[in-house]
Formats: C-alpha cells, sequence, structure tokens
C-alpha cells in the first residue's frame, strides 16, 4: 500500500519547521506503510552545511569516527561523520565524486543511498514515526522534504529497499505502486551500463530517471518518457536540488493529493496528512491528473 509525503517550502520562515512539519505528515502514513520507512531532507545546516556534499551511508562495518578520519585521509578534506543507526551521515568542502568514490573505496560492503551539496537520505526498519523521531527528523530544518512509509510488496523488508531511492546527485524518488515490467527495463539498463543496488522496482523507475536527467532532460521531460515506458499502477513523488515533481500511472488507482499555498506545496497520498499544515483551509487542493507531470522549482 505504502504512503508518500512531500513538502517544498516556498517561504524561508518556514525552513527552521520543516522536519517538525514533515515529520507530522509521515506520523499520518504509519498505517500504510508500517515495515520501514525512509526520509530526504534539503538544506539542513547540521546534515548538510553549506558549502559541503553530503552522503548517506547504510550499514557500514565501520564505526562513524573511524571511517571519517579514513575518508578525511583519502579526500584531502576534513570529513565529519553523525551516527543516524543504521544510516550514517558523511560531509565535508569536496566534490561529491571523490566523497562518494572514497566511501566505496573504505567500505564496498556498505551502500550509498544518497549524495548531494544540500541532500541528507536517512533509511530504516520500523514503525516510522519511532524512526523519524530517532534521526531527529523534527529538528531539522531545510526548503524541501520526502518521506515515505513502505508495506512491501516487491522486494524484502529491509533499510536498503526502503524508499526514496537517491540515485543521481540531490535526487530523489519515491513510489507507491508496483511497476508491472521493471524487470524488462533494468536489462536494458544494465546493457547500457547502470549498475543496482537491489532487486527492488522503484529503483529501476529511480535509475530511468536519473539516466534522462544526465543525458539532459528537464525533470518534467525525464518523467514524461517514464510514462511512456514504465507499465503498472503508480504515485511517484520525485525530488531533485531545485525541484518538485509529482505524477501517476494512467489509471490513478494510487491515491494522491496535492495543497499549495503561496509558502508551501505538499503532497500526500491521504489529506490526513496534509491537514495540520500551516495555512492549509486557504489552500489549493486536487488529485493529480492521469499521466500528468506536475513540477514545482525553488526560486532561484
Amino acid at each position: 500500500m505504502c504512503g508518500i509525503v512531500g513538502l517544498h517550502l516556498r517561504d524561508a520562515t518556514l525552513y527552521p519547521r520543516l522536519g517538525e512539519l514533515l515529520t507530522g505528515m509521515l506520523d499520518q502514513m504509519c498505517d500504510r506503510g508500517p515495515d520501514s520507512a525512509g526520509m530526504a531532507v534539503y538544506g539542513d545546516p547540521v546534515w548538510s552545511p553549506p558549502g559541503h556534499t553530503t552522503v548517506s551511508v547504510l550499514d557500514s562495518p565501520l564505526p562513524a569516527a573511524e571511517l571519517a578520519a579514513l575518508l578525511s585521509t583519502a579526500t584531502g578534506a576534513p570529513i565529519a561523520a553523525h551516527d543516524l543507526d543504521p544510516t550514517l551521515v558523511l560531509h565535508g568542502p569536496v566534490a561529491h565524486e571523490p566523497l562518494v568514490a572514497a566511501v566505496r573505496a573504505a567500505v564496498p560492503a556498505a551502500r550509498v543511498i544518497g549524495f548531494g551539496s544540500e541532500l541528507t537520505v536517512l533509511k530504516g526498519v520500523g514503525n516510522p514515526t519511532e524512526l523519524a523521531h530517532r534521526f531527529g527528523l523534527p529538528a531539522a530544518q531545510g526548503w524541501q522534504g520526502v518521506a515515505h512509509t513502505r508495506m512491501a510488496t516487491e522486494s524484502a523488508v529491509t533499510a536498503e529497499g526502503s524508499h526514496p531511492f537517491s540515485v543521481g546527485p540531490g535526487q530523489c524518488l519515491v513510489h507507491n505502486g508496483s511497476f508491472s515490467n521493471h524487470m524488462s527495463i533494468r536489462h536494458e539498463l544494465r546493457r547500457a551500463g547502470v549498475e543496482f543496488d537491489s532487486e527492488n522496482d522503484t529503483e529501476v523507475g529511480a535509475r530511468f530517471v536519473a539516466q534522462q536527467l544526465a543525458a539532459g532532460a528537464d525533470l518534467e521531460k525525464a518523467l514524461l518518457l517514464l510514462n511512456g515506458v514504465f507499465d503498472g499502477f503508480y504515485t511517484l513523488l520525485v525530488s531533485t536540488a531545485d525541484s518538485f515533481a509529482v505524477v501517476r500511472d494512467a489509471i490513478s488507482c494510487k491515491p494522491a493529493i496535492v495543497a499549495e499555498t503561496d509558502r508551501w506545496v505538499a503532497m500526500a497520498s491521504e489529506y490526513r496528512a496534509l491537514a495540520e499544515l500551516p495555512g492549509v483551509a486557504d489552500a489549493r487542493i486536487f488529485e493529480p491528473e492521469p499521466e500528468e507531470v506536475y513540477v514545482w522549482r525553488r526560486p532561484q
């Protein structure tokens, strides 16, 4: 079944409340996905300080301090670490390519689950609200966040299999539904040199979108292409370093609702996740149309 929530803030005075608001939204979706959960936050000054790249890592065999010391030596930059078990959040004043490469060399058995200049990804198994509080999500700040509660259907209940899937710099995808032709698309992407970290069908969608963005498509075009290639029932929320987008399949049996005000844009699987947002009584509220791509962009 799964539950999706996302919040894109237009009003900078709300940035200190991002984590608080996102946690409240996530809490309302626990019964849609009690297995595991994941969250992505854009712009938190503790997890992703200005001028730093942040890399989120699952299942590191090394403790946070030891891994940070190894990465500092490997990159020649001071790398800091936050232990948010089972996720380690690493950041430093270095580009993402050398930091990701250094992580993979130092702990090849671990999984990189997110990277970017403002993006922090957190994943875990268990009650979503309890995970959010354990990670410290209510205190997080920033301009955009997405979260997902998972009821596993296509793969095992693991932190690695939870959403969001973040496979490109600053990119995240969360998904309610299933892709019926994901295996054939996985084979095509593998032939094109794309590597996968899991057997999850959602990762196939995320890899496809990342491939399109890397080839020069904007987010709207990438999701229109996804609509033309993927079969199944799906509602997707996709975020990047400057955008927030929603798309549904042609039948649109998987629920989605959007609320928009001058201060924020929010999306959730059900209205109850939006009901406590500030000013929601005056929001424009609508259900996304089938196969239409909705994109909101951060002001420059």
